[in-house]
Protein backbone atom coordinates (compact mmCIF):
# COMPACT_ATOMS: atom_id res chain seq x y z
CA UNK A 1 0.00 0.00 0.00
CA UNK A 2 1.49 3.49 -0.64
CA UNK A 3 1.69 6.08 2.02
CA UNK A 4 -0.30 8.52 -0.10
CA UNK A 5 -3.54 5.61 0.14
CA UNK A 6 -2.82 5.14 3.32
CA UNK A 7 -2.83 8.76 5.01
CA UNK A 8 -6.19 9.23 3.18
CA UNK A 9 -7.42 5.84 4.44
CA UNK A 10 -6.67 6.75 8.47
CA UNK A 11 -8.41 10.10 7.84
CA UNK A 12 -11.36 8.48 6.61
CA UNK A 13 -12.13 5.95 8.63
CA UNK A 14 -10.19 6.39 11.44
CA UNK A 15 -7.53 3.33 10.95
CA UNK A 16 -4.26 3.28 13.12
CA UNK A 17 -1.40 3.28 10.32
CA UNK A 18 -0.66 -0.71 11.18
CA UNK A 19 -4.33 -1.84 10.74
CA UNK A 20 -3.98 0.25 7.15
CA UNK A 21 -1.19 -2.32 6.53
CA UNK A 22 -2.19 -5.34 7.65
CA UNK A 23 -5.41 -5.32 4.75
CA UNK A 24 -5.79 -7.95 2.39
CA UNK A 25 -5.72 -10.84 4.99
CA UNK A 26 -8.38 -13.59 4.58
CA UNK A 27 -11.20 -12.93 6.51
CA UNK A 28 -11.68 -15.97 9.68
CA UNK A 29 -14.92 -17.44 7.90
CA UNK A 30 -13.17 -17.48 4.53
CA UNK A 31 -15.51 -15.00 3.31
CA UNK A 32 -13.96 -13.30 -0.09
CA UNK A 33 -15.38 -10.85 -2.70
CA UNK A 34 -14.18 -11.28 -6.14
CA UNK A 35 -13.80 -7.61 -8.09
CA UNK A 36 -13.18 -7.65 -11.97
CA UNK A 37 -12.06 -3.90 -12.56
CA UNK A 38 -11.26 -1.69 -15.61
CA UNK A 39 -10.05 0.87 -12.69
CA UNK A 40 -6.56 1.26 -11.80
CA UNK A 41 -6.19 4.20 -9.66
CA UNK A 42 -5.47 4.39 -5.81
CA UNK A 43 -9.02 5.71 -4.74
CA UNK A 44 -9.96 1.90 -5.61
CA UNK A 45 -7.17 0.27 -3.76
CA UNK A 46 -7.93 2.49 -0.87
CA UNK A 47 -11.57 1.28 -1.11
CA UNK A 48 -10.88 -2.38 -0.86
CA UNK A 49 -8.20 -1.92 1.81
CA UNK A 50 -11.09 -0.04 4.03
CA UNK A 51 -13.69 -2.71 3.63
CA UNK A 52 -11.36 -5.72 4.26
CA UNK A 53 -11.07 -3.56 7.90
CA UNK A 54 -14.30 -2.95 8.62
CA UNK A 55 -15.99 -6.43 7.24
CA UNK A 56 -12.95 -9.01 7.54
CA UNK A 57 -13.84 -10.50 3.70
CA UNK A 58 -10.90 -10.60 1.49
CA UNK A 59 -11.17 -8.59 -1.52
CA UNK A 60 -9.42 -9.87 -4.81
CA UNK A 61 -8.84 -8.41 -7.37
CA UNK A 62 -8.67 -9.10 -11.15
CA UNK A 63 -8.00 -5.93 -13.72
CA UNK A 64 -7.81 -5.70 -17.41
CA UNK A 65 -8.81 -2.58 -19.89
CA UNK A 66 -12.87 -2.06 -20.30
CA UNK A 67 -13.03 -4.00 -23.64
CA UNK A 68 -10.53 -7.02 -22.47
CA UNK A 69 -12.71 -7.03 -19.14
CA UNK A 70 -16.01 -7.70 -20.77
CA UNK A 71 -14.87 -10.47 -23.19
CA UNK A 72 -13.08 -12.39 -20.17
CA UNK A 73 -16.80 -12.06 -18.51
CA UNK A 74 -18.32 -13.60 -21.56
CA UNK A 75 -15.64 -16.33 -22.15
CA UNK A 76 -16.13 -17.47 -18.71
CA UNK A 77 -19.97 -17.19 -18.57
CA UNK A 78 -21.67 -19.25 -15.50
CA UNK A 79 -18.38 -20.10 -14.47
CA UNK A 80 -17.33 -16.76 -13.81
CA UNK A 81 -15.91 -15.96 -9.96
CA UNK A 82 -16.59 -12.12 -10.36
CA UNK A 83 -19.02 -11.05 -7.73
CA UNK A 84 -18.61 -7.46 -8.62
CA UNK A 85 -17.80 -5.16 -11.91
CA UNK A 86 -16.01 -1.79 -11.67
CA UNK A 87 -15.70 -0.24 -15.52
CA UNK A 88 -15.11 3.56 -16.69
CA UNK A 89 -17.35 5.35 -18.68
CA UNK A 90 -21.02 4.68 -19.54
CA UNK A 91 -20.63 3.28 -22.84
CA UNK A 92 -18.25 0.71 -21.73
CA UNK A 93 -21.57 -0.18 -18.53
CA UNK A 94 -23.92 -0.04 -21.82
CA UNK A 95 -21.73 -2.67 -24.04
CA UNK A 96 -21.25 -4.51 -20.25
CA UNK A 97 -25.36 -4.57 -20.12
CA UNK A 98 -25.76 -5.59 -23.87
CA UNK A 99 -24.07 -8.47 -22.80
CA UNK A 100 -25.94 -9.65 -20.16
CA UNK A 101 -22.89 -9.52 -17.62
CA UNK A 102 -24.79 -7.62 -14.83
CA UNK A 103 -27.56 -9.16 -12.07
CA UNK A 104 -30.39 -6.35 -11.20
CA UNK A 105 -29.51 -4.85 -7.77
CA UNK A 106 -32.11 -3.55 -5.44
CA UNK A 107 -31.30 -1.50 -2.90
CA UNK A 108 -32.87 1.67 -1.18
CA UNK A 109 -29.58 2.80 0.33
CA UNK A 110 -28.25 3.27 -3.04
CA UNK A 111 -31.40 4.52 -4.80
CA UNK A 112 -31.22 7.43 -2.13
CA UNK A 113 -27.62 8.33 -2.59
CA UNK A 114 -26.73 7.74 -6.00
CA UNK A 115 -29.11 10.43 -8.29
CA UNK A 116 -31.06 9.15 -11.04
CA UNK A 117 -29.44 10.45 -14.19
CA UNK A 118 -25.78 8.75 -12.45
CA UNK A 119 -27.74 5.07 -12.63
CA UNK A 120 -28.99 2.33 -14.15
CA UNK A 121 -33.09 2.62 -14.47
CA UNK A 122 -33.47 -1.09 -13.71
CA UNK A 123 -30.29 -1.24 -11.14
CA UNK A 124 -28.26 -2.74 -13.27
CA UNK A 125 -25.20 -0.55 -12.25
CA UNK A 126 -24.58 2.80 -10.11
CA UNK A 127 -22.60 5.57 -11.44
CA UNK A 128 -19.32 4.78 -8.92
CA UNK A 129 -17.47 8.57 -9.56
CA UNK A 130 -18.02 10.97 -11.82
CA UNK A 131 -15.72 13.07 -14.45
CA UNK A 132 -16.41 16.39 -16.93
CA UNK A 133 -14.76 16.57 -19.85
CA UNK A 134 -13.37 20.26 -20.62
CA UNK A 135 -11.37 22.29 -22.18
CA UNK A 136 -7.69 22.97 -21.35
CA UNK A 137 -6.11 26.87 -23.09
CA UNK A 138 -3.50 28.55 -22.74
CA UNK A 139 -3.97 31.52 -21.06
CA UNK A 140 -1.63 33.77 -23.15
CA UNK A 141 -2.52 32.15 -26.46
CA UNK A 142 -6.42 31.69 -26.27
CA UNK A 143 -8.99 34.48 -24.72
CA UNK A 144 -11.59 32.86 -22.11
CA UNK A 145 -13.70 35.18 -24.15
CA UNK A 146 -13.47 33.53 -27.52
CA UNK A 147 -14.61 30.40 -25.90
CA UNK A 148 -18.19 28.94 -25.99
CA UNK A 149 -19.04 25.30 -25.79
CA UNK A 150 -17.68 22.27 -27.37
CA UNK A 151 -18.13 23.80 -30.52
CA UNK A 152 -15.87 26.66 -29.91
CA UNK A 153 -13.00 23.47 -31.24
CA UNK A 154 -14.97 23.68 -34.72
CA UNK A 155 -14.22 27.54 -34.95
CA UNK A 156 -12.51 28.28 -38.51
CA UNK A 157 -10.31 30.57 -36.22
CA UNK A 158 -8.71 27.21 -34.05
CA UNK A 159 -7.24 25.67 -37.22
CA UNK A 160 -3.90 23.86 -36.35
CA UNK A 161 -4.24 24.84 -32.42
CA UNK A 162 -6.43 21.83 -31.35
CA UNK A 163 -4.85 19.05 -29.70
CA UNK A 164 -6.83 15.79 -29.18
CA UNK A 165 -6.22 11.86 -28.54
CA UNK A 166 -7.78 9.22 -31.13
CA UNK A 167 -11.62 8.11 -31.81
CA UNK A 168 -11.28 5.00 -30.40
CA UNK A 169 -10.86 6.61 -27.33
CA UNK A 170 -14.48 5.47 -25.17
CA UNK A 171 -14.31 8.89 -23.79
CA UNK A 172 -14.38 10.72 -27.13
CA UNK A 173 -16.89 8.37 -28.54
CA UNK A 174 -19.47 9.01 -25.23
CA UNK A 175 -19.35 12.74 -25.70
CA UNK A 176 -19.77 12.86 -29.28
CA UNK A 177 -23.12 9.90 -28.51
CA UNK A 178 -23.63 12.73 -26.22
CA UNK A 179 -23.93 15.60 -28.84
CA UNK A 180 -25.63 13.30 -31.46
CA UNK A 181 -28.66 13.99 -29.32
CA UNK A 182 -28.04 17.02 -28.01
CA UNK A 183 -27.64 18.55 -32.40
CA UNK A 184 -28.49 15.38 -34.32
CA UNK A 185 -26.43 13.09 -36.65
CA UNK A 186 -26.26 16.54 -39.25
CA UNK A 187 -24.65 18.97 -36.84
CA UNK A 188 -22.79 16.40 -35.22
CA UNK A 189 -20.97 15.42 -38.25
CA UNK A 190 -20.57 18.80 -39.46
CA UNK A 191 -18.63 19.40 -35.77
CA UNK A 192 -16.35 16.22 -35.84
CA UNK A 193 -15.06 17.16 -39.69
CA UNK A 194 -14.19 20.79 -38.43
CA UNK A 195 -12.47 19.83 -35.56
CA UNK A 196 -10.57 17.23 -37.40
CA UNK A 197 -9.46 19.77 -39.91
CA UNK A 198 -8.54 21.87 -36.79
CA UNK A 199 -5.55 20.16 -35.30
CA UNK A 200 -2.36 20.76 -34.73
CA UNK A 201 -1.24 17.03 -34.97
CA UNK A 202 -2.43 13.42 -35.68
CA UNK A 203 -4.03 12.29 -31.90
CA UNK A 204 -2.18 10.73 -29.89
CA UNK A 205 -1.08 9.84 -26.21
CA UNK A 206 -3.83 10.11 -23.57
CA UNK A 207 -5.46 13.07 -21.95
CA UNK A 208 -2.25 13.73 -19.92
CA UNK A 209 -0.42 13.81 -22.93
CA UNK A 210 -2.56 16.70 -24.82
CA UNK A 211 -2.75 18.83 -22.08
CA UNK A 212 1.50 19.07 -21.74
CA UNK A 213 1.24 19.57 -25.47
CA UNK A 214 -0.65 22.84 -24.85
CA UNK A 215 1.97 23.24 -22.00
CA UNK A 216 4.90 23.08 -24.98
CA UNK A 217 3.51 25.19 -27.62
CA UNK A 218 2.97 22.08 -29.63
CA UNK A 219 -1.00 23.51 -29.60
CA UNK A 220 -3.19 25.99 -27.71
CA UNK A 221 -6.58 24.13 -26.74
CA UNK A 222 -7.50 20.60 -25.91
CA UNK A 223 -10.02 18.30 -25.08
CA UNK A 224 -9.33 16.14 -21.64
CA UNK A 225 -11.06 14.92 -18.68
CA UNK A 226 -10.84 17.19 -15.52
CA UNK A 227 -9.48 14.91 -13.66
CA UNK A 228 -5.83 14.66 -15.28
CA UNK A 229 -6.02 18.37 -15.11
CA UNK A 230 -6.41 18.40 -11.45
CA UNK A 231 -3.95 16.03 -10.63
CA UNK A 232 -1.13 17.78 -12.65
CA UNK A 233 -2.33 20.80 -10.43
CA UNK A 234 -1.60 18.89 -6.98
CA UNK A 235 1.58 16.94 -8.53
CA UNK A 236 3.10 18.99 -11.25
CA UNK A 237 1.92 22.74 -10.57
CA UNK A 238 4.83 24.10 -13.16
CA UNK A 239 3.01 22.09 -16.52
CA UNK A 240 0.08 23.73 -15.69
CA UNK A 241 1.11 27.09 -14.42
CA UNK A 242 0.40 29.16 -17.62
CA UNK A 243 -3.04 26.78 -18.49
CA UNK A 244 -6.58 27.08 -17.45
CA UNK A 245 -9.68 25.15 -17.30
CA UNK A 246 -12.85 26.38 -19.66
CA UNK A 247 -16.05 24.50 -18.61
CA UNK A 248 -18.09 24.09 -21.95
CA UNK A 249 -21.38 24.87 -20.46
CA UNK A 250 -23.85 26.09 -23.44
CA UNK A 251 -26.76 24.34 -23.20
CA UNK A 252 -27.94 21.91 -22.21
CA UNK A 253 -24.14 21.89 -19.92
CA UNK A 254 -20.78 20.07 -19.48
CA UNK A 255 -20.62 16.50 -20.60
CA UNK A 256 -20.19 14.63 -17.21
CA UNK A 257 -19.53 10.66 -17.61
CA UNK A 258 -19.43 8.12 -14.65
CA UNK A 259 -17.27 4.96 -13.40
CA UNK A 260 -19.81 2.34 -12.30
CA UNK A 261 -20.03 -0.54 -10.54
CA UNK A 262 -22.42 -3.31 -10.37
CA UNK A 263 -23.71 -7.08 -9.25
CA UNK A 264 -22.17 -9.79 -11.91
CA UNK A 265 -24.85 -11.63 -13.18
CA UNK A 266 -23.46 -15.12 -12.34
CA UNK A 267 -22.03 -13.82 -8.87
CA UNK A 268 -21.03 -16.26 -6.34
CA UNK A 269 -21.88 -14.17 -3.75
CA UNK A 270 -24.85 -11.24 -4.90
CA UNK A 271 -25.38 -10.26 -0.62
CA UNK A 272 -21.72 -9.73 -0.17
CA UNK A 273 -21.46 -8.08 -3.76
CA UNK A 274 -24.03 -5.76 -2.65
CA UNK A 275 -22.65 -4.68 0.77
CA UNK A 276 -19.64 -3.55 -0.99
CA UNK A 277 -21.46 -1.58 -3.15
CA UNK A 278 -23.39 0.01 -0.48
CA UNK A 279 -20.38 0.40 1.24
CA UNK A 280 -18.73 2.38 -1.80
CA UNK A 281 -21.48 4.56 -1.81
CA UNK A 282 -20.65 5.78 1.87
CA UNK A 283 -19.49 9.57 2.39
CA UNK A 284 -16.25 8.31 3.79
CA UNK A 285 -15.82 5.59 0.45
CA UNK A 286 -16.76 8.32 -1.88
CA UNK A 287 -14.44 10.89 -0.15
CA UNK A 288 -11.88 8.52 -1.64
CA UNK A 289 -12.62 9.56 -5.07
CA UNK A 290 -12.69 12.88 -4.59
CA UNK A 291 -9.24 12.83 -2.76
CA UNK A 292 -7.28 10.34 -4.35
CA UNK A 293 -8.10 10.93 -7.75
CA UNK A 294 -9.80 14.31 -8.28
CA UNK A 295 -12.74 12.36 -9.28
CA UNK A 296 -16.35 13.75 -8.24
CA UNK A 297 -18.18 11.76 -6.04
CA UNK A 298 -21.21 9.94 -7.47
CA UNK A 299 -23.08 10.62 -4.11
CA UNK A 300 -23.32 14.94 -4.40
CA UNK A 301 -24.28 15.47 -0.98
CA UNK A 302 -20.45 14.33 0.08
CA UNK A 303 -18.43 17.10 1.64
CA UNK A 304 -14.21 16.78 1.00
CA UNK A 305 -11.45 18.00 0.90
CA UNK A 306 -9.36 18.46 -2.16
CA UNK A 307 -7.38 21.97 -2.89
CA UNK A 308 -7.46 21.11 -7.33
CA UNK A 309 -11.22 20.42 -7.48
CA UNK A 310 -11.83 23.47 -5.07
CA UNK A 311 -10.34 25.45 -7.59
CA UNK A 312 -11.80 24.40 -10.45
CA UNK A 313 -15.02 25.84 -9.54
CA UNK A 314 -18.51 24.72 -9.94
CA UNK A 315 -20.49 24.11 -13.38
CA UNK A 316 -23.64 23.58 -14.80
CA UNK A 317 -23.44 19.59 -16.48
CA UNK A 318 -25.69 18.33 -19.12
CA UNK A 319 -28.92 16.41 -17.56
CA UNK A 320 -28.72 13.70 -20.80
CA UNK A 321 -29.49 9.92 -19.57
CA UNK A 322 -26.20 7.84 -19.41
CA UNK A 323 -28.09 5.32 -21.69
CA UNK A 324 -27.85 7.43 -24.76
CA UNK A 325 -24.16 7.46 -24.60
CA UNK A 326 -24.47 3.83 -25.42
CA UNK A 327 -26.92 3.77 -27.57
CA UNK A 328 -25.07 6.52 -30.04
CA UNK A 329 -22.15 5.08 -29.95
CA UNK A 330 -21.87 3.42 -33.14
CA UNK A 331 -23.30 5.92 -34.71
CA UNK A 332 -20.54 7.94 -32.83
CA UNK A 333 -18.03 5.93 -34.43
CA UNK A 334 -19.37 6.46 -37.75
CA UNK A 335 -19.09 10.02 -37.61
CA UNK A 336 -15.94 10.03 -36.42
CA UNK A 337 -14.60 7.68 -39.35
CA UNK A 338 -16.62 10.30 -42.08
CA UNK A 339 -14.52 12.85 -40.47
CA UNK A 340 -10.89 11.31 -41.20
CA UNK A 341 -11.01 11.66 -36.91
CA UNK A 342 -8.30 8.87 -36.55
Amino acid sequence: MRLGILAVIVAAFGLSACDGMQSGGASSDGEMLVVFSSRHYDSDYALYDAFEKETGVDVRTIEADGDLLVERLKADGARSPADVIVTVDAGRLWRAEQEGLFAPLTSDTLEQAVPADKRHPDGLWYGLASRARVLVYAKDRIDEGALAGYESLADPAMKGRVCVRSSGNIYNISLLAALIDRWGNDKAQQWASSVAGNFARDPQGGDTDQIKAVAAGECDVALVNHYYFARLMREDKDVVKDLAVFWPEADPGVHVNVSGVGVAKHAPNPVLAKRFIEFAMSEKSQRLFAELTNEYPAVQSVKYENPALAELGDFKSDPISLQKLGENQAEAQKLFDRAGWP
